[in-house]
């Protein structure tokens, strides 16, 4: 499975987001079998750079080391790669779709409601914010990864009765 995290810059949300869902997919076992990736719609801005250092310290609080990344814009083929592409807000949403070929829009999503995420429709931009909004971003694009690790890859009964 190849999975893609979308935002604009490729510098904040969707990197943060990469090594979210790199980190969960690595802890339910599944490391050699789902192939994570960012992009930006974008991301010719920064394309090459490494992630905003505040968001490079932000997943390095939690765990996740993100400072070799480096930046890219999303092109057509993505679109033929990965199995789902999941946006981080609705500017990328449309754009994304504007690059996407139609048979594959049914692979790109909003990402938080994708993944069931019922506190907030979009991950915002931290971007021109504080420590605080890196915060806030990481707490989504971490539950988004959890969840997206269990509705991709459900756990199956061990058929053992709970006592």
């Amino acid at each position: 499975m190849k999975l893609l995290v979308v935002c604009l810059g490729n510098i904040c949300r969707s990197p943060m987001g990469e090594g979210a869902l790199r980190a969960r997919v690595a802890e339910a076992g599944l490391a050699g079998r789902v192939q994570v990736d960012s992009a930006g719609t974008s991301g010719h801005w920064h394309a090459g750079n490494p992630p905003d250092r505040r968001a490079v310290v932000c997943a390095k609080r939690h765990g996740v080391d993100i400072a070799k990344l480096r930046a890219r814009q999303l092109v057509a083929e993505d679109f033929l790669y990965y199995d789902h592409i999941f946006c981080a807000d609705r500017n990328n949403l449309a754009e994304a779709l504007k690059l996407a070929p139609a048979e594959a829009h049914d692979r790109v999503a909003l990402w938080l409601p994708w993944a069931g995420i019922e506190r907030a429709a979009v991950v915002s931009d931290p971007y021109y914010g504080e420590n605080s909004d890196f915060e806030h971003s990481w707490a989504l694009v971490d539950a988004a990864a959890r969840n997206t690790v269990q509705r991709l890859f459900p756990q199956r009964d061990s058929g053992i009765i709970p006592a």
